[in-house]
């Protein structure tokens, strides 16, 4: 089959039942093949979705007002430190092991287990606080646990989506996955302020759990098949056996590793897997670093210059820095709109999903650098709003090609590989662009960043042009 021309890969279970039909073909008359999960998938993806939107919503908020707290009650460079990296560094190493869990055991339970063990130690925390026994070494501890689930949780859902969705929808509920996160962005931070300053912090606590709830209940309601992949892995031969006697602990750890191995190579083989996941990571790390800065510019750069918008008069540097990451989510809420409405109808195969992503990471680039050179503060906002829309444009195709052109049995293995990279490459980035920042203006770093994310986006393009001549 031409690669041009090549569909996206049913799951297993797809070709199992193509096989099927066509040994009985001159017995019964073909008829239409459809994808079996065409059935009632609108009612489980909206379960889905609506669940999740829960789940970020009440996380978001807390991690908000908890790094909130700590900066107001510590004052602390170091203690904001500590908090950053004991809430996104575990996510970051147990996505590597997250992707195999999504890929052998039961998706739909490790989209709830992890927020069902977050809300438990939350809770634990929110009495800590109530009863006056709380201390910095158990907010950096829940932190760590929080951060650790989001791990396994965030390749177990975007691994459940294909689950539950037709291949011909993935690009659409992707792209309104996209904007629940994009409003999640919106919501808050602003939900976080209010509350902070109106309630006691073990309260604000307690939302995590409620919400955490309900998100379980609504994907509680979603019926799939009773996976079978770990079998199929056994009989396979992939993963080692207890033959040598070894403890059943031993042997989960070994068939961890070599479901990593084998995730890996997977996916570096696949050209469309290996583009995406280093096209996504090439970007965090020269783009997103840089926007971490922002901070930086506006105290800098227009420090003391006020901006009236007519509704609102931006004079301090958190309404600048406010009004920034308000108008980079709206940027978000736009650009998945367009995904999901016209991206869906032009956007077919993965090719031209390839060739969007790889445009849309060149508009992130070359914004980035609008941003460095913005001659005033208007201007700026107008360019933060566009990186906004060329980030959703990036993130709805690349999560879709990730769905599509994985097998059942790799599509876990290959999102913990793209959350581990994505996840570190921030820190990466910012050990390299922070320091620069003390050392010449901050606009060239925004400019640096912003430039050097260009070939990322001529390497993911290249690759859909091979698949052209191969075809």
């Amino acid at each position: 089959m031409k690669c041009c021309s090549r569909a996206p890969q049913h799951r297993k279970h797809t070709r199992t039942m193509s096989r099927n039909t066509q040994s009985v073909s001159s017995v019964v008359p073909e008829t239409t093949s459809t994808d079996p999960r065409e059935n009632g998938w609108m009612r489980y993806v909206a379960l889905l979705l609506t669940g999740q939107a829960f789940s970020l919503l009440g996380s978001s908020i807390v991690q908000y007002a908890i790094w909130w707290w700590i900066v107001m009650q510590e004052k602390s460079g170091w203690s904001m430190l500590l908090a950053t990296l004991f809430g996104v560094v575990p996510q970051g190493v147990v996505s590597i092991f997250g992707g195999s869990m999504a890929d052998r055991y039961d998706r739909k339970r490790l989209v709830m287990l992890p927020d069902l063990v977050i809300a438990a130690v939350t809770v634990l925390l929110s009495v800590s606080f109530a009863t006056g026994w709380a201390s910095l070494s158990l907010i950096f501890a829940v932190l760590f646990i929080r951060s650790a689930g989001g791990g396994i949780q965030t390749p177990a859902v975007q691994s459940f989506i294909p689950d539950v969705t037709p291949a011909g929808k993935l690009l659409r509920v992707n792209s309104i996955y996209g904007i629940i996160n994009s409003a999640n962005l919106i919501v808050a931070p602003a939900a976080a302020a209010v509350l902070i300053n109106v309630v006691p912090l073990w309260s604000i606590l307690l939302i995590d759990v409620t919400t955490a709830v309900i998100g379980v209940g609504f994907v509680a309601l979603i019926r799939v098949p009773e996976k079978t992949v770990a079998a199929q892995h056994d009989q396979d031969g992939t993963a080692p056996a207890a033959a040598d006697g070894a403890h059943p602990f031993i042997v989960g750890i070994r068939r961890t590793f070599v479901d990593l191995k084998d995730g890996f190579a997977y996916t570096m083989n696949h050209p469309y897997l290996r583009g995406v996941i280093i096209g996504d990571a090439l970007t965090c790390i020269m783009s997103v670093a840089p926007m971490n800065l922002a901070l930086l510019l506006m105290t800098r750069e227009y420090e003391g210059i006020d901006l009236n918008l007519g509704f609102v008069n931006l004079t301090t540097a958190s309404d600048k820095l406010a009004a920034n990451e308000l108008g980079w989510s709206i940027g978000m809420l736009v650009g998945g709109a367009l995904m999901s409405s016209i991206g869906v109808r032009v956007l077919h195969g993965s090719r031209m999903q390839m060739r969007m992503a790889a445009c849309a990471v060149a508009l992130v680039g070359l914004s980035i650098v609008g941003l460095g050179i913005a001659p005033n503060l208007l201007v700026y906002l107008i360019i933060d709003v566009v990186s906004g829309v060329a980030s959703a444009m990036c993130l709805g195709p690349m999560r879709t090609i990730m769905q599509s052109e994985s097998d059942e049995s790799m599509t876990g293995r290959v999102f913990g590989l793209d959350t581990t990279m994505t996840t570190f490459a921030l820190p990466i980035g910012m050990l390299v662009f922070a320091p620069l920042a003390d050392v010449i203006p901050i606009g060239w770093v925004f400019i640096a960043g912003g430039l050097l994310t260009l070939p990322g986006a001529w390497y993911m393009l290249q690759i859909s042009r091979n698949d052209v001549e191969r075809a």
